[in-house]
């Protein structure tokens, strides 16, 4: 069985645990749990990293790193998308490795990188009138000049500001302007933390050992951040042990 939630097939050869940046959410149940936990992994988003023009990012799978019942997880985030809480987005990865950002973040940081453009009438348009009253995560054509009632122009003009990007001829996915770094940023970093376990003996580690073991420099984001993606994603298996949990490299 091949893996799942993979980004770039070679990009997934390693994983990685999380170091404390703040206490982990205790176990709790239901939508409590995975506010917690959206709240906890947004803590662990390196903004100064970016300058503070990116929403914190956390990507779906993280949380099932912390609520075990993905069911769970997935329908308290349909609702909180449904109550213009979050926002998702598909930013450069897979159809199953969404991104998720709460909306209020989401908004105020596109704000800061139109602001003084001339096309942030544009982009304050979509925000105000789009946003508040549709949830999907990408926009044909034909709904954006019918119903939103936006231009060729106008769109072009969302492209270019980073809030939609192509996805086929006539559609476009909602996007967070200058997140490519973060997907670049992310892919190193999960492929040097997975080539850390790569390289221990039988190919597994002790989460705790990892979390004391000082990453390389191409895992920006943080050893905690990428913990929670390697674990959500299983491309690790958690094994409890006597001395802790053991993760090893997951085969299929």
């Amino acid at each position: 069985m091949k893996r799942k939630h993979q980004l770039i097939s070679d990009a997934f050869k390693a994983k990685k645990p999380r170091l404390a940046v703040g206490p982990e959410p205790e176990e709790k149940e239901g939508p409590e749990a995975v506010e917690s936990a959206l709240q906890y992994l947004a803590s662990l988003f390196p903004r100064k990293l970016f300058e503070d023009a990116l929403p914190p990012l956390i990507l779906r799978h993280q949380i099932y790193s912390l609520v075990k019942d993905r069911t769970t997880v997935d329908r308290c985030l349909s609702q909180l998308k449904d109550e213009g809480r979050i926002r998702m987005f598909q930013q450069g990865f897979d159809v199953d490795n969404l991104v998720v950002a709460f909306t209020d973040s989401y908004r105020a940081k596109v704000l800061e990188f139109v602001s003084g453009k001339e096309l942030a009438r544009t982009v304050r348009k979509f925000l105000d009138s789009v946003l508040p009253s549709c949830t999907d995560i990408s926009f044909d054509k034909k709904r954006m000049l019918r119903e939103f009632g936006f231009s060729d122009t106008e769109i072009t003009q969302l492209v270019n500001a980073g809030v939609l990007t192509v996805r086929d001829a006539g559609s476009w996915w909602l996007a967070v302007p200058g997140a490519g770094r973060f997907v670049k940023y992310f892919i190193k970093g999960r492929k040097a933390v997975l080539g850390m376990i790569q390289k221990a003996r039988y190919k597994e580690v002790l989460l705790s050992d990892l979390q004391t073991r000082r990453a390389p420099a191409s895992v920006k984001l943080g050893l905690p951040y990428h913990i929670h993606d390697i674990i959500g994603a299983q491309l690790v298996d958690c094994i409890p042990t006597s001395s802790g949990t053991l993760l090893r490299l997951s085969e299929d």
